[in-house]
């Protein structure tokens, strides 16, 4: 099983990887306010998906501010990002299966009724 950073970071890595491809045109800024990392993190996450060959600087040709880019997945980006995503789909659903049965467990022990909600005091 991976550590939690590991899974952080892939998660991170998927959401960069995630805004891109929906607007490539993001500053390293724009993605750090998205994801919620700071500005330094966006930059070390974006230049090691370019270093990996996962994603490539292009300029914008008919952009008036020359400095700016746009990051574009390459194929074998869109492999890895294909990969992250089936990973994180499987760990949450681990996730979520055993936070069911912490759940049932709990109102087993509480004697509580599954079909029962104590928020509403009505049945679900």
């Amino acid at each position: 099983m991976a550590s939690r950073r590991s899974e952080q970071q892939s998660e991170i890595k998927l959401k960069v990887m995630r805004l891109i491809s929906e607007i490539p045109e993001m500053s390293s800024r724009q993605v750090a306010d998205a994801v919620g990392i700071s500005n330094g993190s966006a930059y070390y996450v974006l230049t090691a998906l370019v270093e990996k060959g996962l994603v490539k600087l292009e300029n914008f040709k008919k952009n008036p501010k020359k400095g700016r880019y746009a990051y574009l997945l390459t194929p074998k980006g869109i492999r890895e990002k294909s990969i992250l995503t089936h990973n994180f789909i499987e760990r949450k659903r681990e996730e979520y299966e055993n936070l069911k049965k912490e759940i049932e467990a709990l109102e087993e022990e509480a004697g509580l009724d599954r079909k029962y909600s104590l928020k509403t005091g009505k049945e679900r």
